[in-house]
């Protein structure tokens, strides 16, 4: 519980302080999204190569995407991923309905429009992951409603 509520802690003020530095012109273009995404691309990176150092190889893309909404997902967010989709050309979809990182976040709508620099971390760590594993990938997340 402990180690949740300070990667929680850490994970807000890493945003802030990014934004904090930023000039009005970085936080205009993106470019402070850019920098959170490369920081957990990194992150995810590194990771992937601790958690499957152990594991034996994948036989498919279904496989590794199986294994990032159950074990990789479990360790860092402590919970499976609610759903996982996919159109079997490529395109996969992730859904957590209580995602960790915005219920600490008002459940109104005037935050939606700031859900996405809390996601843009997260968006890398899954993209590093991916691309350890042999995977280039795009990652956008989309907030439709804030969990509750």
């Amino acid at each position: 519980m402990a180690d949740e509520a300070l990667f929680l802690l850490l994970h807000n003020e890493m945003v802030s302080g990014v934004y904090k530095s930023a000039e009005q012109g970085e936080v205009e273009n993106g470019r402070c999204i850019t920098k959170l995404e490369n920081m957990g691309f990194r992150v995810g990176q590194g990771l992937i190569e601790r958690f499957t150092k152990d594991t034996a190889r994948f036989k498919d893309e279904l496989d590794i995407m199986k294994f990032i909404c159950k074990d990789f997902w479990t360790t860092v967010f402590k919970k499976q991923i609610d759903n996982l989709r996919t159109n079997h050309q490529g395109i996969y979809v992730l859904q957590d309905n209580k995602f960790r990182l915005l219920t600490q976040m008002s459940a109104g709508k005037q935050y939606l429009e700031h859900a996405s620099k809390y996601l843009a971390f997260t968006c890398g760590l899954i993209r590093g992951g991916l691309s350890n594993l042999g995977i280039k990938s795009i990652v956008t997340a989309e907030v439709s409603s804030m969990p509750a």
